[in-house]
């Protein structure tokens, strides 16, 4: 039937090869739509050409039919987590096994079937998973630890979506082994994994395939009050295959983190949190040896963190005396540009319910390989809390409210720091208390869209007043002109309101997003006026006018060279001063060669081009002693990235740009190299590094980073991280011990020992301060 309408229109087949499905295919309707090929088995030409049933109509063969339901069993009869599902209950209850794939065969039928077992009763969620494989021996678990990257292993994935808004869901995944991850979603695709929940996971590895057996509280959940129906997902990944299948929504332009393509749990009514209190008390030691003054500082403090469900969709949260001793140390990055560096936020204080705190003003993220802008704008930015000139100022009190009322988000944060901290060199510097609070609203409206306001107070310095306060809203969809394609509009404004200071300070800016898997573009706009400066959040840079337009095309071709998916992208992003209009910076990025295999083998680059210009106005002092001057300068840089299959025991990855650097030219380099002897022990290698060779002066900028762990069971993890990097010349290794006899209950052993380089090129290393910290917090559950 589309033979005879491509012929009208001046096609022959021979020309453009059409595939089976295509032709199979009824007339197509009027409305066209402009798509290239999407993953459809026998479309042999997509690399070239692209099947032209696939270019112009819809796509056939993806799961977005009727919303999927399934209705939880209700149960009496006791559960005994151990990963055997081996209770009558299992058995009895209605399984769900119609799983399909989003990839590598978008619609098709999986290769290996899983069956999904969900039941309750008052107090937890259980959700038992037959993970069946027909060649077991093949099976790829090979961690243990608690929050570890799961990218390289078989999973399960659940998300909750409690409120059933299709915006914000709970994430708990785990692997044959019994490694146990858990993260927030918020803004339907923004992903924090540094949170952690109180749940429980046991897994088995049996001889057709293996077991999971899930046990999530729903003290540690936040829901609407007599709401029966939540969102609902499960998704398998096969790696060995790269095979990912989904219960609800498996299209291969939507990613499963997509909240709106989740089906809905029925019968979620009943439901208890007890009285909602949880009280968390615990004591935290730490011994500090000062090398350069022999003396040894003993610290013991008790604290207590406390958690009240005032209704089960708004929590209170509460924090005294708080120590964050449990928290990782931050990777090592050196400088080499004139804008701030951004560090994620760690601590688990911070991270709860953080999703209500996000604001319209970041630049949307591209796929793999694009450039960041370099140009966020957080209004609030929690590391700015509890640090202070790179020092930890202690945090005396903390209280949170975050929750829902109704369609309104709302979240209050008041926090009092401490007195006394010491600077870089450690130096005493008088802190006056301060009392900092952030309060931020969003009402949500239709499906997936907001209208928000933030206002923040105090300022983490000594003496000073600050003010900033905004509003944002974002209109959402996951069915883009009648079509399942996302698509956002967002804009913003911001004015800091400082003491001391009466100006320009304010900040504005509107972006439009279509962030789907076959096409993704993006376009930005934004001014950050040159004194606007959030006491409590976080700038990049600012006295600039930012332009951003970019977009990818990502086929995933059927039969061609083992290819699993391709990214081809261009980037442009553009600053111009504000007070002369001027360019101060822009780059443009081509990247045509990032391909993915199906062996798990990838090129991430191959000759990709970047062209960079940077105006200085200023001197720059780029490295000691080298000092760029003020002018113009135009780089062309070209890079070659490869990278091996993490599912392998042995996975190293190299990359390599090179080309103009600056005023003279230069070479940079990122490899690594991990190993493992699953599921115990792991161990990644990596380095960067910086040659420059400058009229003004040479140097070399060199980071390395090595982990080593090693876990007993996924509740007791052994790891140590050593970093060095030649600005700072320090070499530091920290190694932490967690041990979970119970959800919930913790104990935190930390080493942290650093040495410094006594000069350039010297391998001599002089032992600087010492630390042992100990953290151990009991959760009782009311």
């Amino acid at each position: 039937m589309w033979l005879d309408f491509f012929q009208q229109l001046g096609f022959i087949r021979n020309s453009f090869l059409l595939c089976k499905p295509c032709l199979d295919l009824p007339v197509p309707p009027a409305s066209l739509r402009f798509l290239l090929v999407d993953r459809i088995p026998d479309c042999k030409f997509a690399v070239l050409f692209a099947c032209l049933g696939c270019l112009f109509f819809p796509l056939y063969g993806n799961d977005h039919g009727e919303l999927k339901i399934a209705e939880v069993t209700e149960i009496s009869s006791p559960i005994t987590l151990d990963g055997v599902l081996d209770e009558s209950v299992w058995a009895s209850a209605k399984k769900l096994d119609d799983l399909i794939q989003r990839i590598p065969d978008t619609g098709q039928v999986v290769s290996e079937k899983t069956e999904v077992i969900l039941l309750r009763d008052t107090d937890n969620l259980y959700v038992g998973v037959i993970a069946y494989d027909s060649e077991p021996d093949k099976i790829i678990g090979t961690t243990m630890a608690r929050d570890a990257s799961l990218r390289s292993e078989d999973t399960v994935t659940i998300i909750l979506d409690t409120f059933h808004d299709q915006r914000n869901a709970y994430y708990f995944a785990t692997n044959p082994v019994g490694s146990m991850s858990d993260a927030l979603i918020y803004g339907s695709q923004h992903f924090n994994n540094d949170w952690d929940a109180i749940w429980d996971v046991r897994t088995q590895l049996t001889d057709q395939g293996w077991t999971a057996e899930f046990s999530i509280p729903f003290k540690s959940l936040n829901f609407p009050e007599n709401s029966d129906t939540w969102g609902f997902n499960i998704r398998r990944n096969i790696l060995r295959k790269i095979e990912e299948s989904i219960w609800s929504g498996a299209s291969v332009e939507s990613t499963f983190l997509n909240v709106s393509n989740a089906g809905a749990l029925t019968n979620m009514t009943g439901l208890k949190q007890g009285i909602g209190l949880d009280v968390r008390p615990f004591l935290a030691t730490s011994l500090l040896h000062s090398k350069s003054t022999g003396d040894d500082d003993f610290d013991f403090e008790p604290g207590l963190d406390v958690f009240y469900n005032i209704t089960p969709s708004l929590k209170l949260s509460g924090t005294i005396n708080t120590d964050f001793g449990e928290t990782e140390v931050d990777a090592r990055q050196i400088n080499l540009d004139r804008f701030s560096l951004f560090f994620p936020e760690k601590r688990s204080f911070f991270l709860e319910d953080i999703g209500v705190f996000n604001f319209a003003s970041t630049v949307p993220e591209g796929p793999p390989g694009a450039p960041d802008a370099d140009a966020d704008i957080i209004p609030f930015f929690s590391r700015r809390i509890g640090l202070f000139r790179g020092a930890e100022v202690p945090i005396e009190v903390g209280a949170k409210l975050t929750g829902r009322v109704g369609q309104t988000e709302i979240g209050f944060l008041g926090v009092m720091a401490g007195e006394t901290i010491l600077d870089s060199d450690g130096d005493p510097i008088l802190v006056e208390d301060t009392e900092l609070f952030v309060g931020r609203v969003k009402q949500n409206f239709w499906e997936e869209s907001y209208v928000g306001g933030i206002f923040t107070h105090g300022d983490p310095a000594p003496g000073l007043e600050s003010k900033t306060y905004g509003a944002d809203v974002m209109l959402s969809t996951s069915e883009f002109l009648g079509y399942p394609r996302n698509f956002r509009l967002s804009a913003f404004g911001l004015k800091s309101d400082n003491e001391g200071v009466e100006g320009e300070d304010m900040a504005f800016g509107a972006a439009a997003h279509y962030p789907n898997e076959i096409w993704e573009g993006i376009l930005a706009y934004s001014e950050i006026e040159k004194d606007f400066d959030p006491s409590l959040g976080f700038v990049q840079r600012n006295n600039v006018r930012m332009y951003r337009i970019g977009g990818n095309y990502n086929p995933r071709p059927v039969d061609f060279l083992n290819v699993e998916d391709m990214i081809h992208s261009v980037y442009y992003t553009r600053f111009e001063s504000l007070e002369n209009g001027q360019l101060e910076s822009s780059t443009f990025d081509v990247d045509w060669f990032h391909w993915h295999f199906k062996s798990g083998d990838s090129i991430h680059s191959f000759m990709n081009y970047n062209r960079d210009e940077e105006q200085l106005f200023e001197p720059f002092e780029i490295s000691d002693g080298v000092v760029l001057p003020v002018g113009r300068y135009k780089m062309d840089q070209f890079s070659l990235f490869l990278a091996s299959a993490r599912k392998r025991p042995l996975y190293a990855s190299l990359g390599v740009t090179f080309g103009d650097f600056w005023s003279g030219s230069g070479e940079q380099v990122r490899a690594s190299f991990v190993y493992k002897l699953p599921p115990r022990f792991t161990l990644d290698t990596s380095i960067r590094y910086t040659f420059a060779n400058l009229p003004e002066g040479k140097f070399t900028a060199r980071v390395f980073t090595t982990n080593l762990d090693f876990s007993l069971s996924p509740r007791l993890s052994f790891s140590n991280l050593v970093q060095y990097d030649n600005r700072s010349r320090n070499l530091g290794l920290q190694s932490r011990i967690r041990w979970t006899p119970k959800p919930g209950n913790d104990l935190f052993l930390s080493f942290n020992q650093g040495w410094i380089n006594e000069s350039m090129g010297s391998l001599r290393f002089v032992a600087a301060d010492t630390k042992i910290a100990t953290k151990f917090q009991y959760t009782y559950r009311f």
